[in-house]
């Protein structure tokens, strides 16, 4: 029973950062994959303006 605790223990030290890191980089790709989406849009909506399109 002590070898389990044990590898229980080593498990859940080599594993509590790198939950961590996961997390950041994935919101770190969400946040730039946000602000590309943005500036695409942006571009949309002024292309559409200089070039005259009616909004209605």
């Amino acid at each position: 029973m002590k070898n389990v605790l044990l590898i229980k223990e080593i498990y859940l030290e080599a594993f509590k950062s790198l939950g961590s890191k996961i997390v950041k980089s994935y919101f770190k790709i969400f946040t730039w994959f946000c602000f590309a989406s943005f500036l695409v849009v942006l571009y949309a909506l002024i292309f559409r303006i200089a070039t005259g399109f009616p909004f209605q």
